[in-house]
Formats: structure tokens, sequence, C-alpha cells
């Protein structure tokens, strides 16, 4: 598990392993951290992994991708076509994938979906990185849906404007095969983003929030 080290400076290398379940999951749940992340530190290298895709959200996926991470390194992104809805019926393979990307690429930090996402495919996910990672700092995502599945978080990144409105200009832009879902609108995540910017007293109003089970201090 990484340690939280307080003497680390911009220079830093960090290894971030960014996992969703869908194409667009990352950029919800975690896209205005990763921008951030990039503004902050120079030497940061990301590993992308989207499970589910077809012909269309894979175009998709792969212009979002390459418009968030500008300017960062890139030490892989792969988009699986693992079987969307199905994934806890498909476990098997998964978990294989899983055990190679082990071997693959040891990372600082992982984001993943929140443990308790009413999704079937969000909660394997979950479940199978904390099964394959045991000793690394896995911040769990969150995204808003029908389910009303939002919990109380307990880590949260402060957001500036600017960056918020990148994270929502891109989604919008980029996947326009969700524009017909009643959620997937501006104000849905501008809305999760204010409130979580209550939350935390956040100075610019503004924060994404992450569910962090273990970590260590020192």
């Amino acid at each position: 598990m990484l340690k939280i080290d307080f003497t680390k400076n911009s220079n830093s290398v960090y290894k971030v392993l960014c996992l969703g379940a869908h194409s667009d999951d990352i950029e919800i749940g975690c896209g205005g951290t990763i921008l951030k992340l990039i503004e902050t530190y120079s030497n940061i290298i990301f590993y992308w992994v989207v499970f589910s895709s077809d012909e269309q959200r894979e175009k998709e996926a792969n212009k979002s991708v390459n418009s968030f991470l500008k300017g960062a390194k890139i030490g892989k992104i792969e988009i699986k076509n693992f079987r969307n809805s199905f994934f806890p019926f498909v476990g098997a393979d998964i978990k294989e994938y899983f055990e190679k990307l082990k071997k693959d690429f040891s990372p600082d930090l992982i984001f993943t979906h929140y443990r308790n996402d009413r999704h079937q495919d969000h909660r394997l996910v979950s479940d199978l990185t904390w099964n394959t990672y045991r000793d690394h700092l896995i911040l769990e995502y969150e995204i808003p849906k029908y389910d009303g599945d939002l919990g109380s978080p307990n880590i949260f990144v402060h957001l500036d404007p600017s960056i918020c409105q990148r994270k929502i200009n891109f989604l919008m832009e980029y996947f326009a095969t969700q524009s017909n879902k009643q959620w997937f609108t501006e104000d849905t995540f501008l809305s999760v983003l204010r409130l979580r910017g209550i939350e935390s007293n956040a100075l610019a109003k503004y924060a994404e929030a992450f569910y962090c089970r273990k970590a260590i201090l020192l």
C-alpha cells in the first residue's frame, strides 16, 4: 500500500492506474482529479483500462482519453470488449486479465469503482481491484445514476471551476452515445461536483470525492 509521503514534490514520479467498466466511467468518476494531477506533477505516468466497449464506444473512449491525458506520459491505453452488463457471468475471464495487468504495471495509485455501486459491472471491477492489488493506494470513485447509490465519501480533491468545466465539456463532446440518458447532462455532473465541494469546504466550491478503505500515513 502506498504510504502518503509528505516529502514528495512536483518532480516526483507517480504511476497511476485508471480502471473503468465502461468507456465514460473513469472520466465521470475522477476526470477532474486526473486533470489536476497532470497540472501538478510533471512526471506522472498513466495506465488506462476500459473493460467494455463496442466499435462506437471504443472510438469515443480513445478520443476522450487522449484529451484528458494530453500533456501526460501514457504507459498504456487498453480498451477491452468484455460483455456489457454481464461482468459477473464472465468474471473468470476478467479475473485472468487482472492477473496479467498485475504483472504489467505496478502503480502508486489506483482509481476504481466504488465497492457499493449498484451496477453489477462496476462492483465486479472494484472487487477484482481489491483482490489483485494488496499493497497499493486505492481510491474508489462514484458514478451518479438512477439507483441512487451515492454514499458518504471520505477523500476529497478540490477543483477549480476551470477544471470542472473542462471535464464536463469533454464528457459532453466525446460521449454522444450516452446523450439519450436522462442523467447524462452538464447539470448532473456539476451538481455532484458542487455537493462534494460543500461537504469538504472547498474554497472554489467544487470537488471530486472518493472512498479510501485503507491507507498508511508515514
